[in-house]
């Protein structure tokens, strides 16, 4: 609770995260208003996925910026330093960190979109199990992220580094891992084809898309192939399951492993 209320007093008087919170609510208006002209009926799930496939290019590298700069502020501070001489590990800090910066960030969006849904009554015939989806896969999207963001911030030595590692893993996950991936399609047979699809949903973004147009009904898994029963060897809630589990070991470790106490050494 202390580190909690700790970050929530330091963004506060910041702007980054003000600036990633207006963004969102502009761009989720925004979307509403073009959608007005939408059917009563159907028009809730177009406006869920036009949402989702136009904020899903802005929680990403906000919530990479918020986690790595948090963690930077305690070095620029020296409040690191002081933090782990007091005999605490870096790695209890660090799930203590994570834990304030999930509650800072989460907190004002879930209380955005309760307030969205409100505002889609008046227009939509709601699906509370779609919206609820939505949601789900938007928190676990920014988790994602946000500890990413975590392991950025500890082994940077400066703003400029954090910049540049932020904007790779931006781009990595938009255009690199699917870029790569098509060299490899040709090859894909029976026998490889769950390791391919084990890789592909690495990807965060791929995995809670799977997540939100299979939940939403956009997407169905009737009259599929063979191969493409192959790639979907297990429930797209699961990939994103094991996707959040992943990247927030990896992202820990490595944030443990290759921190740095200073900003510049």
């Amino acid at each position: 609770m202390h580190y909690i209320w700790k970050e929530w007093k330091e963004n506060i008087r910041g702007k980054g995260l003000w600036l990633a919170f207006s963004i969102i609510v502009l761009l989720s208006v925004s979307i509403l208003f073009r959608s007005t002209p939408l059917s009563f009926d159907s028009g809730f799930y177009v406006l869920l996925i036009n949402l989702f496939d136009t904020i899903i290019y802005f929680i990403p590298i906000l919530c990479l910026f918020i986690g790595a700069f948090s963690i930077f502020q305690e070095k620029e501070q020296k409040t690191l330093i002081m933090l782990l001489t007091k005999k605490d590990h870096y790695a209890s800090f660090l799930i203590k960190k994570s834990l304030g910066i999930y509650a800072v960030v989460l907190a004002p969006l879930l209380i955005w979109f309760f307030i969205y849904l409100f505002l889609l009554k008046f227009n939509f015939q709601l699906d509370f199990k779609g919206y609820f989806i939505f949601i789900v896969a938007i928190v676990c999207m920014a988790i994602v992220f946000l500890q990413m963001g975590t392991a950025v911030g500890s082994f940077s030595r400066s703003r400029m580094q954090i910049i540049g590692y932020t904007i790779f893993i931006w781009f990595y996950f938009f255009f690199l891992h699917d870029f790569i991936l098509l060299s490899f399609l040709p090859d894909v047979t029976h026998e490889n084809v769950k390791l391919f699809s084990a890789v592909y949903f690495l990807n965060p973004l791929q995995a809670v898309r799977m997540f939100i147009e299979t939940g939403t009904g956009v997407y169905s898994f009737g009259h599929m192939s063979r191969l493409l029963q192959a790639f979907m060897w297990t429930k797209p809630g699961f990939f994103l399951l094991g996707n959040l589990v992943f990247w927030l070991v990896v992202s820990s470790l490595t944030a443990i492993i290759f921190h740095r106490k200073e900003g510049f050494e």
